[in-house]
């Protein structure tokens, strides 16, 4: 149980960079005109030059608070982390689950508005698989394990 969590928690450090630039939303004013591929990468980058208070806080919900979960996670697989750090651990978690509840009710909006049309894109469901998966891993992470040394 403990390799499969360990292989599982890895992947995560190659999924999450992926998810980042992959086209979470395509967006277009009306449906008359085309629609542009948005990532988190993309996204950040136009946050950056126009909100800095919030790019520097959808960097740390999206890029920093999983990836350094996933990392602190697998510190605690190979036992190079303690055990008392779950706590630490779960509120990155949430922290990451709330950017994916900001994407989600962004696309409420815009579609609610009317003026532009919005469409999810696979990495929507990438990211936030990984953000479940990375909340499941830490999960069953802190059950005792048999074949945990």
């Amino acid at each position: 149980m403990l390799l499969a969590l360990r292989i599982a928690n890895l992947s995560l450090l190659i999924l999450f960079p992926i998810a980042w630039f992959a086209p979470m939303l395509r967006a277009g004013l009306l449906p008359l005109f085309g629609l542009s591929e948005i990532s988190i990468v993309s996204g950040l980058q136009s946050l950056w030059g126009t909100d800095i208070p919030l790019a520097i806080l959808v960097t740390f919900l999206a890029l920093f608070a999983p990836y350094a979960k996933t990392a602190l996670l697998a510190l605690l697989h190979f036992g190079l982390l303690a055990p008392r750090a779950l706590p630490t651990l779960h509120l990155l978690g949430k922290l990451a689950m709330a950017d994916v509840f900001l994407i989600a009710l962004y696309i409420v909006i815009v579609k609610g508005v009317g003026l532009a049309t919005v469409e999810t894109a696979w990495g929507l469901y990438l990211f936030t698989g990984c953000i479940l998966a990375s909340l499941a891993i830490s999960h069953l992470s802190a059950r005792p394990l048999p074949d945990r040394v």
